[in-house]
């Protein structure tokens, strides 16, 4: 009422008044106690993101967090954006080979190509007498830079050759499909087309539950076209038939192919591929690989695929190189779409569709042939706007100066990231030099996904130690330091030489050790001095590359032999021979000659570290070395190493600082089976002698005879 007493104002007044005091009161209170809650967020601001464990496990990393930081970020981006923001996974994204190419149908076949910048493309071959005609004209799909083409043609059936002719502004050319999964080569023109695969009857596998061995991984890397004895090219058959019997007995659990991508130059290793899809088809068919891959399985043996993804070959006609017009669709512009070192064409990992390619490939090799992992080639190429030539890599400002290709990193951690969706049981290994931290290390650690890495140091220091010093100046401690040098949360494959070794142009470790004695005095009975050298220092080489491993061991085919001819392919500098393209088993099988020492020894090399699950994660204890004696001994676990590399020298009752106990020999490189003197008995068990000072650690004095460039490894049995 708009006429009231005062008192009744007041009363009124006064309720209010009291209700609004405590309404305000209370709101006052949960205003301040908002305003402190927000005060002390802000206070506190965002939680910080944990540190990268690459980061947290190597101080010196500290200094460039935002580096490694930023790379990781840069990956988890484009993660989000392939994936339309975790909606799909990246194995979704990887499926390109299940639309791209040709398929066959219900109704007939349907073939796609991604081609931004054709006018138009037309299907032509053996089916329509290789001419250009509209009724098989693709059509370009709205909307996309994509081209599709569907039809229907009796004579269009499994063994067709065909080709494509693309058109774009002010040219033409016949071109492989970028997809395709079969390429082959006439043998009269030379010229290369694609060829239609669909048998009637699917390969159908036997061994769908295979696991790798990896403790360790002994690979055995090798080369289907070379591994034969006859002048000429292998086949994936005789591979399997004759080869892969003579790897498992050896004892290896893992063999890497290399040269399986199509590639239309047989004498580039296989490294300058054309047809990313193709299994070389001058080694056989695709269920023949199939039947060896799964052969191998059968035996216990791993398979993994050396991939090529750091670079491609430069022809046209065969390859992407000039694919619908545009020589950048695949590749980098400018100065640097070419390789400066490898005359071959570098991807472009800046852009979706090659990212789209590359991750399908990868997909593709594990679905449809069932490699169980990649072994990636030239990834120091891939890191670097250089490719690393001319880099000496001195620190780790190296690794992050801003020279590093930050889409070629992002790629390589995708592939990771995807190869070990599709299968978790995959291997991935890098051919890395430079160091690049956090290689091998898994993604959400900050690393790069892959799970060993190249010792590369390695070989280069035994062709360095052979070739710049003499015998009498090998120092242990160098040879421990470089077998053990590596980042403590990474692992590596450890190898004396690989294919690298053994290619013209440099030399495997048993030839620069014997040299020309290798053809005229490995006859039993008729070793000269330099023989007997070569034959100790290799053995023992390989003995402590081995041992001194941390993820898994490489041997390239051939060298566990010491195979005396250097890898050339056919080539015009050599009139085409394939003399030195092949792989001489006869010469091990030969019990007259001296090869077969050497493959013995590896054989039981293989068996002792076999014989011990997981000796690689065992830690490697230095127990004595002495560059003056040239001796070495360090411990795994129950095993004992002792090396004398000096080429003079014997030791009688040299003693060890070891364990308490027993010891009994398991392996000695002077035994005469192995093409050494036998001055050894190694049925004598071995007693550490008490020593009162030593025993409160419980040691004692174990003392050997140590004969001159041998090596033996000792088992310990009791206390």
């Amino acid at each position: 009422m708009a006429t009231s007493s005062s008192t009744e104002k007041r009363s009124s007044s006064k309720k209010v008044e009291s209700k609004k005091t405590a309404g305000r009161k209370a709101a006052t209170k949960k205003s301040t106690s908002k305003k402190a809650t927000a005060k002390k967020r802000v206070k506190k601001g965002p939680a910080p993101l944990p540190v990268l464990k690459l980061i947290k496990n190597d101080p010196f990393l500290a200094e460039f967090a935002p580096a490694i930081e930023g790379r990781h970020a840069n990956y988890l981006k484009k993660l989000s954006e392939l994936t339309n923001s975790g909606k799909s996974t990246l194995n979704d994204f990887a499926s390109g080979y299940l639309y791209f190419g040709l398929h066959k149908t219900d109704n007939g076949w349907v073939i796609r190509e991604w081609a931004p910048n054709a006018k138009a493309i037309y299907l032509v071959g053996d089916f329509n007498g290789w001419k250009k005609t509209s009724k098989y004209m693709f059509k370009h799909l709205r909307g996309s830079e994509n081209w599709e083409l569907k039809f229907n043609h009796k004579n269009f059936v499994h063994g067709s050759h065909y080709k494509l002719i693309i058109q774009w502004e002010g040219g033409e050319g016949e071109r492989i499909p970028a997809w395709c999964t079969r390429v082959v080569q006439d043998p009269e023109t030379k010229l290369f087309s694609a060829q239609v695969w669909n048998p009637e009857k699917p390969y159908e596998w036997t061994n769908q539950r295979f696991k790798p061995e990896l403790n360790p991984l002994l690979i055995y890397e090798c080369h289907i076209g070379m591994a034969q004895d006859g002048e000429r090219v292998g086949t994936y058959r005789e591979f399997q038939e004759n080869v892969l019997p003579r790897i498992a007995k050896l004892g290896y659990n893992c063999i890497q192919i290399m040269a399986i991508q199509e590639h239309p130059y047989y004498g580039s290793f296989g490294y300058h591929v054309s047809s990313f899809f193709a299994a070389s088809s001058r080694f056989g068919t695709p269920e023949e690989l199939k039947e060896l891959i799964d052969t191998a399985h059968g035996m216990g043996l791993t398979v993994i695929m050396d991939i090529v993804h750091s670079h491609a070959v430069k022809n046209e006609n065969e390859g992407l190189g000039n694919f619908a017009g545009d020589p950048y669709q695949y590749f980098q512009q400018g100065e640097r779409r070419e390789h400066p070192a490898w005359d071959s064409l570098c991807f472009d990992y800046g852009k979706n569709q090659v990212l789209h390619f590359l991750l399908s490939n990868c997909k593709y090799w594990l679905e449809e042939y069932h490699f169980d992992g990649f072994r990636f080639d030239g990834v120091t190429s891939m890191l670097y706007y250089s490719h690393g030539l001319g880099e000496s890599f001195n620190g780790y400002a190296d690794y992050y100066n801003g020279h590093e290709d930050d889409n070629a990193i992002c790629y390589l951690t995708l592939a990771n990231d995807l190869i070990h969706q599709v299968k978790k049981t995959t291997i991935t290994i890098a051919e890395e030099v430079s160091g690049m931290p956090g290689l091998a290390m898994p993604i959400k650690e900050g690393g790069y996904g892959f799970d060993y890495r190249m010792a590369m140091n390695i070989p280069d220091y035994w062709v360095k130690t052979i070739k710049e010093l003499r015998d009498e100046d090998w120092k242990p401690s160098s040879m421990f330091w470089e077998s053990t040098n590596r980042r403590a949360d990474e692992k590596t494959i450890s190898y004396a030489e690989s294919h690298d070794q053994a290619l013209v142009g440099d030399k495997t470790i048993i030839f620069r050790l014997v040299d020309s004695d290798m053809y005229w005095h490995f006859k039993k009975g008729d070793e000269t001095s330099n023989v007997e050298r070569g034959i100790a220092l290799h053995k023992m080489i390989r003995l402590l590359t081995l041992s001194t491993m941390n993820g898994g061991y490489l041997n390239f085919m051939g060298n566990e032999f010491g195979h005396p001819e250097w890898i050339d392919f056919p080539r015009e500098g050599n009139g085409w021979s394939y003399k030195y393209a092949r792989r001489q088993w006869n010469l091990v099988d030969n019990k007259e000659l001296c090869y077969h020492f050497l493959n013995d020894f590896d054989m039981a090399m293989l068996k002792v570290i076999k014989r011990y699950k997981q000796l690689n994660k065992q830690p490697i204890i230095e127990i004595w070395h002495n560059d003056g004696d040239q001796v070495l001994a360090y411990q795994r676990g129950d095993l004992l190493f002792c090396f004398n590399f000096s080429p003079t020298k014997s030791f009688v009752g040299y003693g060890f600082m070891v364990r308490q106990g027993s010891y009994e020999y398991l392996l000695n490189t002077d035994d005469v089976s192995y093409g050494g003197n036998g001055f050894n008995d190694d049925k004598i068990i071995h007693f550490t002698v008490y020593d009162n000072v030593l025993a409160r650690d419980n040691k004692g004095w174990l003392k050997l005879y140590l004969p001159a460039r041998t090596a033996c490894v000792l088992h310990r049995v009791r206390d």
